[in-house]
């Protein structure tokens, strides 16, 4: 199974969420998964990658020029592809994957999991994404999406949603569903 993993590429974040990165890469990698990524180096993306890659993984990296500039793209990818920018990596990541996965990360793990939610509001995709909320990290986004349903804003049956889960255990198993 392809799995694309949005999360945060910055190296000075808690070490135990970093350790996120290399428990999920193992499994990814010890589970014959497919890593699609951003391409790039730095905090839970370089950890996701390298411990896929660590456990026998196949990596897929994603990635526009400005990061290419910034001497940030990764030298772990079995297959790169090379994106115009941004929002064609999203897409692109969105397309290749068969499953999205959210871990803690700023505004372009939120933008890339707002993304695939509302591309898949509109019918565009009809993959599960699931967001890692460790130790509440995602608490005032869920807080945010309840109240954007109380003011109908989001209707109360919605058609698709992301998944939030609380532990990588419980990421896995609804994965393996």
């Amino acid at each position: 199974m392809k799995i694309a993993v949005y999360c945060s590429a910055k190296d000075a974040i808690p070490e135990e969420y970093l350790a996120l990165g290399d428990a999920l890469g193992t499994w990814l990698g010890e589970n014959g998964h497919v890593l699609v990524y951003g391409g790039a180096t730095g905090g839970l993306m370089s950890r996701v990658s390298d411990a896929a890659k660590s456990a026998g993984g196949y990596v897929i990296g994603v990635i526009p020029p400005r990061i290419v500039a910034c001497g940030r793209k990764a030298d772990n990818c079995d297959e790169l592809y090379r994106v115009r920018c941004m929002s064609e990596r999203k897409q692109a990541m969105r397309d290749i994957a068969d499953v999205i996965v959210c871990l803690p990360g700023s505004y372009g793990t939120l933008d890339e999991m707002m993304d695939a939610t509302s591309s898949a509001i509109v019918g565009e995709h009809h993959k599960p994404t699931y967001v890692l909320n460790y130790k509440g990290f995602y608490e005032p986004l869920k807080q945010q999406i309840e109240l954007m349903r109380t003011l109908h804003f989001i209707p109360e049956q919605e058609a698709y949603k992301p998944v939030f889960v609380n532990s990588l255990e419980e990421l896995f198993e609804k994965i393996e569903k």
